[in-house]
């Protein structure tokens, strides 16, 4: 008998929280028929062993990534491509999302008056067993407001205690979740208009320790960046460019401005500022190239970078010539500006002539693309 409800837990050295947690889950779902997917990041603790055990009692199901990639995101789309129910929950395996409020959170789907459901931290009726300091405060109102775009009306968009109907997934187009922030993923790319928020109290983890470091931020980071990308493919490649050209220029500047003082010369010191810049520029780029290669539509992203650069350096040392020869008493900022807005202009067009930017987070197929792909969608 096919399940009714798939609970999908993705795991990282979660052993020893799996036995607490799933009696936990069984006893809230009784009444139903239900599975638990638990999908495993190659964890180097028992996971196996211990889901194998759990397996005996309960209708447990493990999913070993040998070679995960997309982190607990692409383990939650792994584990719902699997998944056999109706109704596809999603929740930590660390105890500090409450398996009893599963119910709660089905209830608005099956009753068909929401299309999504969160268990919330933040409306009324819900709470948290730690007190969170400024600083963890302050992290989480800056998540939730970079998010805000694709959140809908939700206030706990951050949450990854959530429900949805399996017909719901089925409508997504081209998810590339990175990190630990599925839900907001799904949200948005399923189009979701309703979404009810359950309160919850959000408990301390059991065992353990915490997955939400550093890393795992800047790469919720990376994930906004995508998103961003795929819903405003112009603007946001624009925004891009600004940003990495200010930040060139002000290193740029600063060089420049030192090798004046030691006395190089005007023109010289520009010019031998310039490779600064592209230092600069080449971080972005290799953060680029890392986070988004099977989105990028060139083979040789770094060759077409050199060959940039190098025009960009010589488009330089023209308007630094040019500026000495008919501008007499140019200062050291206009021959700045002329210098570097030359190089940045023939950096944007040959950007786009090689195509490096992110075309492939777009909303839309291009046509070309759209024949690419209708082979395997008329075999579907």
């Amino acid at each position: 008998m096919a399940p009714q409800i798939s609970v999908i837990l993705p795991t990282l050295s979660e052993a020893d929280n799996l036995p607490l947690l799933i009696p936990r889950v069984a006893k809230a779902l009784a009444a139903r028929t239900y599975e638990i997917v638990v999908v495993d990041d190659n964890s180097p603790d028992t996971t196996p062993e211990t889901c194998a055990r759990l397996a005996l009692d309960y209708p447990v199901r493990l999913i070993v990534r040998k070679n995960p990639r997309n982190g607990l995101s692409g383990a939650v789309l792994e584990g719902m491509a699997a998944a056999a129910g109706e109704y596809l929950v999603v929740m930590d395996a660390d105890l500090q999302h409450p398996p009893e409020c599963v119910p709660a959170l089905l209830e608005p789907l099956e009753r068909n008056t929401a299309d999504f459901a969160l268990g919330s931290r933040y409306v009324p009726g819900a709470s948290m067993q730690d007190t969170w300091g400024p600083l963890r405060k302050l992290n989480s109102w800056g998540a939730t407001l970079l998010a805000r775009p694709f959140a809908k009306r939700a206030s706990d968009p951050m949450s990854g205690f959530f429900a949805l109907r399996r017909s719901t997934y089925q409508q997504a187009r081209r998810l590339t979740p990175i990190g630990y922030k599925i839900g907001l993923e799904l949200m948005y790319k399923c189009r979701v208009e309703r979404i009810a928020e359950i309160p919850i109290h959000f408990g301390s983890r059991a065992k353990g320790e915490s997955k939400l470091t550093l890393r795992q931020q800047f790469r919720y980071l990376e994930h906004l960046s995508r998103l961003y990308d795929f819903t405003f493919p112009r603007s946001s490649a624009i925004a891009k460019f600004l940003i990495v050209v200010a930040c060139s220029w002000s290193v740029a500047a600063l060089v420049a401005w030192a090798l004046c003082a030691v006395g190089l010369g005007q023109g010289l010191s520009i010019l031998a500022a310039y490779p600064s810049a592209l230092a600069v520029v080449a971080l972005f780029h290799a953060r680029h190239v890392s986070t988004q290669r099977e989105f990028i539509v060139t083979a040789r992203p770094w060759r077409d970078f050199g060959l940039i650069a190098l025009a960009e350096w010589v488009t330089c040392a023209g308007a630094v010539v040019w500026t000495a020869w008919r501008l007499d008493h140019a200062g050291p900022v206009e021959s700045f500006l002329l210098a570097f807005g030359s190089a940045t202009v023939v950096r944007y067009v040959l950007r786009k002539e090689l195509f490096q930017d992110i075309r492939g987070l777009r909303r839309e197929l291009r046509r070309e693309e759209f024949d690419r792909e209708r082979p395997n969608n008329d075999m579907e």
